[in-house]
């Protein structure tokens, strides 16, 4: 069963995507999107949902440190409900707290990637550790 990760912001979508026997998250791509202009980019995930088999999707909730939601929690999970009714697949949420900052930590310590690259691929990695976050729970 391949599982999608989808890490939600307000102009990009990280995604990764598990392997064939969900033990393993792999990163895939950022898609560029506009909330204010209502563009999802539903069209590349369409591809990738295709191209990969995908049965499910995994998107990540960034709550606050207190475990309250905010309004990026609310956009995460419309995120999911047009996921949802656009690919008629069932869609869970993982805690994404810290991911992000756990990701640019692993690109800074271990890759030594300089702040231009890490903008280009922090996305991508956080939606590999939502998904890798959530197969290690799960499975």
């Amino acid at each position: 069963m391949r599982i999608m990760g989808l890490d939600v912001g307000s102009k990009t979508v990280g995604v990764a995507i598990s392997d064939p026997l969900g033990f393993t998250a792999q990163g895939l791509e950022i898609i560029a999107i506009d909330e204010e202009k209502g563009v999802f980019g539903l069209d590349r995930l369409r591809e990738l949902v295709e191209q990969y088999k995908v049965e499910k999707f995994v998107i990540g909730l960034p709550k606050n440190m207190n475990n309250t939601s905010g309004p990026r929690v609310e956009a995460s999970q419309a995120y999911g409900s047009l996921v949802e009714k656009e690919f008629q697949l069932p869609v869970d949420y993982q805690d994404e707290r810290l991911t992000t900052v756990a990701a640019e930590r692993m690109l800074i310590e271990q890759a030594d990637v300089s702040r231009n690259k890490r903008k280009k691929v922090i996305d991508k990695l956080a939606a590999q550790l939502i998904l890798q976050n959530y197969l290690d729970r799960t499975f």
